[in-house]
């Protein structure tokens, strides 16, 4: 029967060829990767909030993708995670949307602030002279505000078109609901919707990455020519390459096989998805901002005054021990 109520909702499968035995170890790896990127993306937007020597333009735009990708992994990692702990993957249709229309937000907007990042680093080492006047504080919120709009309306176009479909199965071949899975779940013909969220698919991969590529392109042209401390900036623009190219690549190479109909085993397709999506959120904090001498200079002050503090603490109370147990 035909169900767009949500009714009895769905079930997330996860990797539907994975061995019952193997369903532990999946869990742990899972749980690991959301705390290790709950870590870093929580430590980069609190230390970034919190100092202000770290309120510049770049460390804005940072702070932006790490919440992103924090609220992303929540959203979507602790249910698949209690899916394979508890062996319940039931998933209403409204959390469902509500996931998919996340997945997609988000997705977006990642893509749009690797985008904005690409033009800031081109502005610092192409017009270094211009940086301050060109890139500010309030532009920068402004971009990030603006990409977030731009992004939230492209999330709430394809879960407009997918939640009014009728839906006649209700096995979600994925650890979260997205329109790639959701989509062949209905009982019609759904080629103009996937058309459709195609080509907005398209427009917030494409679009970003012309531009990124572009940029880079400018930046590599500059240092390479100059006389200057090159070798630094060719590292950080190369280390921002590998982000952007475990971004992007993964991700237009699952979309070309959706649209060519060429068949990827199940377990693959999903193993990409997650590579793609959340491999970069684990990564990105640490090549994009702890690796920064700034960064790392707050956090060895911070460090450095925790531990100075251990023995003001600890010598009054190893003395009252010992004359307590000792007799002194």
């Amino acid at each position: 029967m035909a169900n767009n109520s949500g009714d009895n909702g769905f079930i997330l499968v996860g990797f539907p060829g994975l061995p019952e035995k193997f369903h532990p170890l999946a869990s742990v790896t899972m749980f690991l990767v959301y705390i290790v990127a709950l870590t870093a993306n929580g430590t980069v937007i609190i230390l970034i909030a919190l100092r202000h020597q770290l309120h510049k333009p770049m460390y804005l735009i940072i702070a932006n993708l790490a919440l992103s990708d924090l609220i992303y992994d929540t959203i979507t990692l602790p249910k698949i995670i209690a899916m394979y702990w508890f062996g319940d993957g039931r998933i209403s249709f409204s959390v469902c949307m509500f996931q998919l229309f996340s997945v997609h937000n988000l997705s977006s907007f990642d893509s749009f602030i690797l985008m904005l990042m690409a033009v800031d680093r081109y502005v610092a080492i192409c017009k270094p002279l211009r940086y301050s006047s060109i890139i500010t504080n309030r532009l920068s919120a402004f971009l990030c505000g603006l990409l977030l709009l731009v992004a939230s309306i492209c999330g709430i176009i394809g879960v407009s078109l997918t939640s009014q479909l009728a839906f006649c199965k209700f096995n979600v071949r994925n650890c979260f609901c997205h329109n790639s899975v959701v989509l062949p779940l209905t009982c019609l013909d759904s080629h103009s919707t996937t058309r459709v969220v195609f080509i907005l698919a398209m427009v917030v991969l494409l679009i970003p990455l012309t531009f990124i590529t572009f940029s880079y392109l400018v930046i590599i042209w500059t240092i390479s020519s100059s006389k200057g401390n090159w070798q630094k900036a060719f590292y950080t623009c190369s280390t921002h390459l590998l982000i952007i190219g475990m971004y992007y690549g993964p991700r237009l190479f699952v979309y070309v096989c959706d649209q060519l109909r060429w068949i990827l085993n199940p377990d693959l397709h999903i193993l990409l998805l997650c590579l793609y999506t959340f491999v970069p959120h684990l990564f990105s904090p640490i090549i994009y901002c702890l690796r920064t001498q700034e960064i790392k200079n707050t956090l060895k002050n911070i460090f450095e005054r925790r531990s100075s503090s251990f023995p003001h603490f600890f010598g009054p109370l190893y003395l009252r021990l010992r004359a307590t147990y000792m007799g002194d």
